[in-house]
């Protein structure tokens, strides 16, 4: 079972009804890939394998009015735009690399789904 470390719980302070699904997505990527890596800065927790593939973030990717009341954003690394009506934002900041944002609300967005594209971004990042 996945705990949160004190430096996360630092980072989500204003964010304290996210923690539970913020928990049950850590919880369940450590058990895809034990070997991530956390990193927990100012704007952000990012995940790691050999590079950065994720990062979890509470910078708003659509209006703060449309935004549910606990949410975080997750970030994912591809090497093609993700076409999804779940993408609240995307853009490519180089060629062959786009950056998407999903905002991830409640355990049920913590789907199969989601996880493909989370292991195509896992993918993505080894192979640099």
């Amino acid at each position: 079972m996945y705990s949160i470390s004190q430096d996360e719980l630092m980072f989500m302070a204003k964010h304290l009804a996210a923690i539970p699904v913020y928990e049950a997505f850590v919880g369940k990527l450590s058990a895809l890939w034990p070997e991530t890596t956390r990193k927990v800065s100012r704007s952000q927790i990012s995940f790691y394998n050999r590079h950065l593939y994720a990062c979890v973030s509470f910078t708003p990717a659509q209006k703060k009015a449309q935004l549910p009341e606990r949410w975080f954003v997750l970030t994912l690394g591809l090497n093609y735009p993700l076409e999804s009506p779940r993408v609240a934002a995307k853009t490519e900041p180089y060629p062959g690399r786009w950056t998407t944002h999903l905002i991830i609300h409640s355990e049920d967005d913590l789907d199969n789904e989601l996880f493909a594209w989370i292991r195509q971004a896992y993918d993505f990042a080894q192979s640099k």
